[in-house]
């Protein structure tokens, strides 16, 4: 089990980035979180089986179709059981 935090910057607000990464997340097994800064980042939280995280971190690098994704910090983290879900702020 393992944690990644990340933040994705570039066009990735009112590109249903979230929505997308929820689904993706959802069917991989994966739990935590997502939601849009101030900034105009989107702030992530991934918790789960490495190889399900990290398939989940390389599709943050590109984004849904609508989205131009510039960068993504990642910063690794002990997993702390996100309950199961994963859920959009």
């Amino acid at each position: 089990m393992v944690r990644r935090h990340l933040f994705i910057s570039g066009k990735v607000q009112g590109v249903f980035f979230r929505a997308s990464l929820q689904e993706l997340a959802e069917k991989a097994g994966v739990s935590g979180w997502a939601r849009n800064t101030p900034d105009g980042r989107v702030e992530a939280v991934l918790e789960g089986e490495e190889d399900a995280v990290n398939a989940l971190i390389s599709w943050c690098k590109v984004g849904p179709p609508r989205a131009e994704v510039k960068n993504v910090e990642m910063e690794e983290e002990e997993p702390e059981g996100e309950g199961g879900h994963f859920a959009i702020r």
